[in-house]
């Protein structure tokens, strides 16, 4: 099929700012809500011919999508390509019987719902309005709107939290029984007011993390779910694939289109981030032009490596001669004497168990020195 299958829409508006994110983000700013939509709508007219005929995965990020007017959101909706999986990112607070039925008269299939965690001091130190009730009340609207596959996205390393905290956070979420869970260690980048305010507790408890994601791990294939990919866990399902069709699709190295400010798109050996300015990223698009971005040419190396480095995330096996000119193969036969690499038949290659529990490091020693 010729054309891009994967298709990300970037809405950026929010009611508040966390202080860890670092998201492309606007917060309030509901009188331009309207006008972003329409700068979408006209991107994905200049862009839409790099779109296959029939589109795979559509995702709209944020920032947070619900919070997007309902008449923008809604017009927005009844403009993208239909596709066999469609999913919005939702905050808790955001969700109501209103908006659950927008969503499905849209022909949403997939809301991921940003918990976080279901600790209340927890989430006061993320900054996060939502609580642990409005998670579960909004899990419960979803699928009174009839929504079958929902994903919670859930944050460890949260500062102060402990490993009981971790438990309980795990054990809530699976009462909510969602058919994926997405666990992400918080990342809390340089100079932003949360490392700022609460730098040496992420440092002093940096030592744990292993042991924090085993944690996740062991609880949730222990309760049925695939361990698919690092940080991302399906319930298994003989009759449907559970897994973020859409974010395979990054893993996989499929190309994909990103609309929206701050979107990033790479197409064939091309990728390019949109402006992150909001004015800049309307006034273009209402002049009927591209928004300024940032262009780079992807080497093969480049390419390669990536390949490498988002396909050993997952648990299939990657062939090894798609990828051998980064690999060092010295390397390669060490990793796997250790038992952290696995070499089916010497014609693929995956991580181990114990491998893809070690993560990144295993990965980087695998990848060449070399330039192609």
């Amino acid at each position: 099929m010729n054309g891009v299958s994967h298709l990300y829409v970037h809405l950026p508006f929010c009611a508040h700012r966390c202080g860890y994110c670092d998201f492309v983000t606007a917060v309030g700013r509901r009188d331009t809500h309207g006008a972003y939509v329409d700068a979408l709508l006209r991107e994905l007219e200049l862009r839409g011919d790099l779109l296959a005929d029939r589109v795979g995965t559509v995702f709209l990020g944020g920032g947070t999508p619900t919070f997007t007017e309902p008449a923008a959101l809604a017009r927005l909706l009844a403009a993208l390509p239909s596709a066999d999986e469609v999913t919005v990112e939702a905050n808790p607070e955001t969700v109501t019987p209103e908006l659950g039925a927008l969503l499905a008269e849209a022909g949403i299939t997939r809301v991921s719902l940003g918990a976080q965690s279901f600790r209340p001091r927890l989430l006061d130190v993320l900054e996060r309005r939502a609580g642990p009730d409005d998670v579960r009340r909004a899990a419960r609207t979803l699928r009174e709107a009839g929504f079958d596959n929902l994903s919670l996205d859930l944050l460890y390393g949260i500062p102060g939290q402990s490993p009981a905290d971790l438990d309980a956070d795990i054990s809530e979420a699976l009462e909510l029984a969602p058919e994926h869970v997405s666990y992400y260690e918080l990342e809390a980048k340089p100079g932003t007011r949360f490392t700022h305010r609460h730098g040496e507790e992420l440092a002093r408890q940096a030592d744990a993390m292993e042991g924090y994601f085993e944690r996740v791990v062991d609880r949730l294939t222990g309760a049925g779910y695939r361990w698919y990919e690092t940080a991302n866990f399906a319930r298994i399902d003989d009759d449907r694939d559970l897994r973020a069709r859409h974010n395979l699709g990054y893993w996989l190295g499929h190309d994909y289109l990103g609309l929206g400010v701050g979107a990033v798109s790479t197409v064939a050996a091309l990728r390019w981030r949109n402006t992150t300015k909001l004015g800049a990223y309307v006034d273009a698009l209402s002049e009927g032009v591209l928004p300024p971005g940032e262009p780079e040419a992807l080497s093969a190396d480049v390419r390669l490596r990536e390949r490498v480095m988002l396909g050993l995330r997952l648990d299939e096996p990657l062939s090894i001669a798609d990828v051998v000119p980064v690999l060092d193969l010295a390397a390669l036969d060490r990793l796997e004497r250790l038992e952290l690499v696995d070499k089916g038949g010497a014609t693929t290659l995956r991580l181990t168990d114990r491998g893809r529990r070690l993560g990144a490091g295993v990965t980087a020693e695998l990848l060449a020195y070399t330039d192609l």
